[in-house]
């Protein structure tokens, strides 16, 4: 079968390689095989490639934080996925044709739910769902958040969730040209990130206080969000696509007594029971099935042509995601 490895780390298109490697052999009793059907390339990825991910394993590695595939075959000790079933993996190393895992590591989806959509349930939309549900308690009707990058896959679901808690949302781009589409989304009020960004969103909020702020980008645009929270509220950070560490002055912390946290999605999975965690998916996937959730996708590529679909996740202003069919599109319209 063939997988995608790196044997260094570097550019993720010059690192990344297609290789032949043995297929993963049958599951043992309590395991299950499955082929991956889809995978998307998220920013976790460009940076598990390049070495700046959290987790930097032993080399040569395979990266993929998640995918979607089909069960084609179950160990005799298995229950509650079975051969044929539509299924996420909680485990990594998914850019590959086949994976074999701990049955207890896959999450059964509905057969119906969209192929394309499903490889993209394990992260970003979890991750959208806890940032409004874990971070500040008691958040209600018509409280005020504030996001930055608030057009990437994560901002767009945290506009969808908040709408439907009555949250209002004040989202700050680096660009213009996507207030159309965030405002078809829910989007309250869309301002582009600069050094009058607290005096715009109090124009916007008319001094209603901001509660949560997210940040995705770190550095001054950390400081930046927090400038526009009110005393006493939370600025929680999910990622640093700056790579910059974030530069939130101590009176922020200090005199206003914002409260600063990180959010990683593994350690509030971690906080769930098994149960929880399957009802959190569950949740997800019938709001696809709805058509409530809907993550565009710009362009499917083959594992063999990983090195430009690599390239290609990491150019500006896209209008979705990029996807990639480990074992060819037939494969996956035959899934669809």
């Amino acid at each position: 079968m063939k997988k995608v490895q790196i044997g260094r780390f570097g550019r993720p298109e010059e690192v990344a390689e297609c290789v032949e490697c043995p297929e993963v052999g049958e599951p043992a009793a309590d395991e299950v095989v499955f082929e991956v059907l889809a995978f998307p390339i998220n920013p976790a990825d460009i940076a598990f490639c390049e070495g700046r991910y959290r987790l930097k394993p032993p080399l040569p590695a395979t990266p993929g934080a998640e995918g979607v595939g089909r069960v084609i075959s179950a160990g005799a000790s298995v229950t509650g996925v079975k051969v044929g079933d539509l299924v996420t993996n909680l485990d990594r190393e998914n850019w590959a044709q086949q994976r074999r895992v701990k049955a207890d590591r896959v999450i059964a989806l509905p057969r119906d739910t969209n192929v394309l959509q499903a490889a993209m349930i394990r992260i970003n939309p979890p991750t959208a769902m806890l940032l409004l549900g874990d971070i500040v308690e008691g958040l209600g009707a018509n409280d005020w958040i504030i996001q930055n990058v608030a057009n990437s896959s994560v901002g767009k679901l945290v506009i969808s969730f908040a709408k439907e808690r009555g949250l209002r949302t004040v989202n700050v781009t680096r660009r213009q040209d996507v207030f159309e589409e965030l405002y078809a989304g829910g989007a309250d009020a869309c301002l582009v990130d600069g050094p009058d960004l607290a005096a715009s969103v109090a124009g916007f909020t008319k001094g209603a206080p901001v509660k949560l702020g997210i940040d995705a980008v770190g550095g001054d645009a950390t400081a930046r969000i927090a400038s526009c929270v009110a005393d006493g509220g939370t600025v929680c950070m999910y990622g640093a696509m700056s790579g910059e560490d974030p530069a939130i002055p101590a009176s922020e912390l200090i005199f206003r007594g914002l409260d600063f946290k990180g959010f990683l999605l593994g350690r509030h999975l971690e906080r769930r029971s098994a149960t929880e965690i399957r009802e959190i998916y569950s949740d997800i996937a019938e709001r696809i099935r709805g058509g409530k959730l809907n993550v565009p996708v710009e362009q499917m590529y083959s594992i063999d042509d990983i090195k430009d679909a690599l390239a290609h996740a990491q150019r500006g202003a896209r209008a979705g995601k990029v996807l990639v069919a480990p074992n060819g599109v037939n494969a996956l319209s035959q899934a669809r």
